[in-house]
């Protein structure tokens, strides 16, 4: 069964196309890398998935989660499956959280969302445990201290953090995390990529992770589509696609990826 799958997903801008004939799919559990540089289309595809494209690009062909048509649906009927079918963390939490809401009052959103759902109505006291419950459950030191604090006063890292635990407070099946560490210095991507690791394991939630970065991918994904100019020119199993590439453009990132790693001494 997929929770997810796209047949033909195109996106245009007027007579532009930017995103042609993108088709894949996730069952639950599975854990999928979409890869390519800056402009091919990959942050556009995520957002086509929720139908949060901006005002302008227009989407065609199918997107099914849980079943459910996203094309072509108003907002109203697509609402409902963003949080309790798919979730989505951004690539700059500061452009994603309210600068003008405490962060407690932003995570308080999802969660009292979640308990509606369920038929609950939270009390003052319960409601502050379910959203020290999701800040620990995140990782985050000295929870009271950052729900009360605006995103401004926390760290980048704390940031992301707590995007997370938003995006996982509706209880999704499926995380898109869209670029979510690209924003971070290196030892906070590499803490924020362990516990996006660690949830996704633990949690049993299908995950699709974007990025530009070829050994992030390879060390949290088990299959990988490869795209460029709003294409995927490549799809398979991550060991296959990094160590016998087929497609030029793949061929030509993942070079272009040892390069680098050469030129930092990260190979030996």
């Amino acid at each position: 069964m997929s929770l997810l799958s796209t047949l033909g997903l195109s996106i245009r801008a007027g007579t532009r196309c930017l995103v042609e004939d993108v088709h894949f799919s996730l069952a639950p559990g599975d854990r999928l890398g979409l890869v390519g540089e800056s402009g091919s289309g990959k942050s556009l595809t995520a957002l086509a998935l929720l139908g949060l494209l901006p005002p302008g690009l227009v989407a065609s062909g199918s997107v099914r989660l849980a079943g459910q048509q996203v094309i072509g649906r108003p907002d109203r009927q697509i609402a409902p499956v963003r949080g309790a079918v798919a979730a989505m963390v951004f690539q700059d939490p500061r452009a994603a959280l309210d600068p003008l809401m405490t962060l407690g009052a932003q995570l308080a959103v999802p969660i009292r969302r979640r308990a509606k759902a369920e038929g609950r109505r939270l009390s003052r006291h319960d409601l502050r445990d379910r959203k020290i419950a999701a800040l620990e459950r995140v990782a985050i030191d000295a929870p009271e201290r950052v729900l009360a604090a605006f995103p401004h006063q926390v760290s980048g890292g704390q940031r992301q953090r707590v995007a997370i635990a938003m995006a996982l407070a509706c209880r999704p099946q499926l995380l898109i995390a869209d670029e979510p560490t690209t924003a971070l210095d290196v030892s906070t991507q590499a803490e924020v990529l362990a516990l996006l690791d660690r949830l996704v394991r633990e949690e049993g939630l299908a995950l699709l992770f974007i990025s530009h970065d070829l050994p992030v991918v390879a060390g949290i994904a088990e299959r990988v589509a490869v795209m460029a100019a709003g294409r995927v020119v490549e799809t398979g199993p991550v060991a296959e696609i990094f160590s016998t590439p087929r497609a030029p453009y793949t061929q030509a990132l993942i070079a272009a990826a040892r390069r680098l790693d050469d030129a930092l001494g990260l190979r030996r």
